[in-house]
């Protein structure tokens, strides 16, 4: 449990550990209420310029100094699309056009699920934001270190998109 569930939101018992619906979870002995754990969702663009794929040199905690494309949370109430163009802009300074879903990526025991969309430069001007120490465009048989194993995964899976011509 963290601090912030230790008590019960219905009737302020303290809760706790109990599997229900298969896994261990915290629910209060008093009322029943069971708390369950949501996935975050983020969002990252595959944006293709001449070929090759744009990439950000990661300035935040989780992969710093290693490459993925744009991308990050989605803010509760925010339409994923325009999250994904967000996250390019305030990482890249490009603005996008969100074209369609690659896809919707993710592992057991990850807590994030990752919506992948295949996007188009349509303006703006390079520069890295604050949470990028670096960005570049890279051949797909050329990429840096990846901060995320799954990026290859999602990166297939556009490329075969491209390929079947979705």
């Amino acid at each position: 449990m963290t601090p912030s569930e230790k008590f019960c939101a219905g009737c302020a018992t303290p809760l706790i550990m109990e599997e229900s619906a298969g896994q261990l979870r915290p629910v209060c002995p008093n009322c029943g209420r069971v708390v369950y754990y949501d996935p975050k969702i983020a969002a990252t663009s595959i944006v293709e310029r001449s070929g090759k794929i744009l990439m950000v040199r990661r300035a935040v905690a989780i992969g710093y100094g290693l490459w993925s494309m744009p991308g990050g949370y989605v803010d509760r109430g925010e339409v994923v699309e325009v999250a994904a163009a967000r996250e390019v802009l305030e990482e890249t300074g490009l603005v996008v056009e969100v074209q369609h879903l690659v896809g919707l990526f993710s592992q057991t025991g990850d807590t994030v699920v990752v919506a992948a969309f295949a996007a188009l430069e349509v303006g703006g001007r390079l520069e890295a934001g604050p949470e990028s120490l670096d960005l570049d465009f890279f051949d797909l048989n050329q990429l840096p270190p990846l901060a995320f194993p799954q990026d290859r995964l999602v990166l297939s899976r556009w490329l075969e998109l491209n390929r079947n011509g979705s």
